[in-house]
């Protein structure tokens, strides 16, 4: 088992696991929607199958956030 961070919380599962599978325990349902950093650096969208999250990683989802102005 390994440990690491997702959103500043600790999270223990087997590691190595695929970003991919770290989103969908997270229960990300629109990953378009989200940014991901790994270890501070953002990960790119096209690489999300491939990047592999190991024993003491920090992994930050940043959602984004509609908004408007009011008249």
């Amino acid at each position: 088992m390994g440990i690491f961070q997702v959103n500043g919380k600790n999270q223990e599962i087997e590691t190595p696991v695929s970003l991919v599978e770290v989103m969908k325990i997270n229960n990300v349902t629109q990953p378009e929607m989200v940014s991901i950093q790994v270890n501070g650096e953002f990960v790119s969208r096209d690489d999300f199958g491939t990047v592999q999250i190991n024993q003491g990683d920090e992994v930050d989802f940043l959602y984004f956030m509609g908004g408007g102005s009011r008249c």
